[in-house]
This record gives C-alpha cells, structure tokens and sequence, in this order.
C-alpha cells in the first residue's frame, strides 16, 4: 500500500478546507465561537504534520 499515506494526506487536507469554510460560515452566521476556531487550528496542524512527515 504504497499510495495510501498520500491519499490519507490528501483527505485530511480537503477535510481542512471543508472545515475552514464550515468555521467561517459558523462565524458569519452566529458570530465566533473561539473553541471551533481552536478545533480548526488543530486540524490544520495535524494536517500539516502528515504533510511534512510522509515519505
């Protein structure tokens, strides 16, 4: 299974982005809310910890 760190890289990354555009409508609909603003900094760090470390 060679490829599957790369697709597993990519689907946490459209993960990401899904949840930045989740966040940001959360935000204009309802105002902030910091905990998923925090949620979503943590993913991104995680996502941007496979990307860096995959082989």
């Amino acid at each position: 299974m060679h490829g599957s760190g790369q697709g597993s890289t990519k689907a946490m990354g459209a993960l990401t982005v899904g949840g930045l555009v989740v966040v940001t409508a959360y935000t204009v609909a309802l105002g902030s809310n910091g905990w998923l603003w925090f949620g979503w900094v943590v993913l991104g760090l995680l996502t941007l910890a496979m990307a860096l470390t995959r082989p």
